[in-house]
């Protein structure tokens, strides 16, 4: 099947490693910034492109600020894109996303913006122009049909939550 209709391919050579079954999705892209570089994967197996700031910024502790990213995107339906933290940027500088994770919809066509936070509470984050500061991941999107009902079917867990597995009561009546 073709990658163009956004189904499994027999495999895709990425970085000298074929992905078995791996699936791919044409993406549309308007490159806003041409001193930037556009989205890529660092290796075969990963699941999220990095995006580059257009800006310097310097993050304050606390302080947030919407950076973007040179591109546009137009996303197919049926899929949207998910803008994730980068992990290394978390843990080593506290540098994370508000709106973790940030929502690109199919019909939007826009600059992609981060909304960046710095966490530490004692240092300032420099981000530097091109910079990697985020990961894009696209996902294919479910939309529920609601349909309101007075009463909903009995679970196992029922209203049981916010780390209700890990409390005491909990452990006696799996233990039981």
């Amino acid at each position: 099947m073709s990658a163009a209709e956004g189904r499994p391919d027999p495999g895709t050579e990425r970085d000298g490693c074929t992905v078995p079954g791996e699936r791919t999705v044409p993406i549309s892209i308007v490159r806003l910034d041409p001193g930037l570089p556009l989205p890529s994967y660092a290796r075969a197996l990963d699941a999220g492109a990095d995006l580059h700031a257009t800006e310097d910024v310097d993050l304050a502790p606390g302080e947030r600020q919407l950076v973007g990213t040179g591109i546009a995107l137009a996303i197919p339906p049926g899929t949207a894109a998910f803008v994730h933290p980068r992990s290394g940027l978390a843990a080593r500088e506290g540098l994370s996303i508000v709106n973790s994770p940030g929502t690109v919809d199919a019909g939007y066509r826009g600059e992609v913006k981060v909304c960046l936070i710095n966490t530490d509470q004692h240092r300032t984050i420099r981000i530097r122009r091109g910079d990697r500061i985020a990961q894009l991941v696209i996902q294919p999107v479910v939309r529920a049909a609601f349909l309101e009902v007075a009463d909903l079917p009995a679970s196992e867990r029922g209203t049981d939550g916010h780390g209700s597995t890990g409390t005491r009561s909990s452990a006696r009546q799996e233990n039981a």
